[in-house]
């Protein structure tokens, strides 16, 4: 199953580029690369649209490569890629994105109800817009004991798969943590799960380096109304 988020497999390199933007003593100002940035962001949004992926920083040094674009200084960040991804989709194909948006939302809210116990909260491109249906949907869950899920998916009569992957934390932490992913319909559901504790401090996003705090069922629910009052 395809990588959603940017996070890596425990068994990847722990390292990845932060996808931020230059500070004023490291190059030239931001106007002076505006161009670039753009024309990089767009290269590379429609490459992640062409994978169906989530690898920010590979499709970022990929439209760089294609344009002969080699300075630095001059690439966009995360957020920039990820509005421009944005923006090709609701361009390009609005009324079948906002469907499938809608769609994940659905999946993602009957998922965030059989598994309330943990408190989930909807995190990743689902959340924020971006996703499409092989991409699927991604929840943070909170337990004392991973088995405690496991236990909740058997009981449900799901079948599932399970990995390890890393999760990095503000002040550079980073942990490992058990990933347990099944097909609700035809949507791929990711369930993290993180000790209670990571409920205050949540795992860093790969799109802004912030925490990532998620959406609960309301806002869920929110986002799922308002979409229906726009088409």
């Amino acid at each position: 199953m395809p990588r959603r988020n940017g996070r890596r497999s425990a068994t990847q390199t722990a390292g990845r580029h932060p996808g931020r933007r230059a500070t004023a003593d490291q190059g030239a100002p931001r106007d002076g690369c505006e161009a670039q940035r753009q024309r990089i962001a767009y290269e590379a949004a429609r490459l992640l649209a062409d994978a169906g992926g989530a690898e920010l920083d590979r499709a970022r040094r990929k439209a760089a490569a294609r344009l002969g674009l080699g300075n630095r200084r001059c690439w966009p960040d995360n957020a920039e890629i990820q509005q421009a991804l944005l923006q090709q989709q609701r361009l390009f194909n609005g009324a079948g994105h906002a469907a499938d948006l809608a769609e994940l939302r659905r999946q993602a809210l009957a998922a965030m109800q059989a598994f309330e116990a943990f408190e989930p909260r909807l995190v990743g491109p689902a959340l924020d817009g971006t996703a499409t249906r092989e991409q699927g949907v991604d929840l943070l869950l909170f337990a004392d004991r991973p088995e405690d899920v496991v236990l909740s998916l058997l009981e449900q009569h799901i079948p599932w798969r399970q990995s390890d992957e890393a999760f990095r934390y503000a002040g550079g932490e980073q942990q490992t943590h058990p990933v347990l992913t099944f097909i609700a319909g035809e949507v791929p559901v990711s369930l993290a799960v993180l000790p209670p504790q990571a409920r205050r401090n949540p795992p860093l996003s790969p799109v802004s380096e912030q925490p990532e705090r998620g959406a609960g069922p309301a806002q869920v629910r929110a986002l799922l109304e308002a979409g229906a009052s726009a088409l």
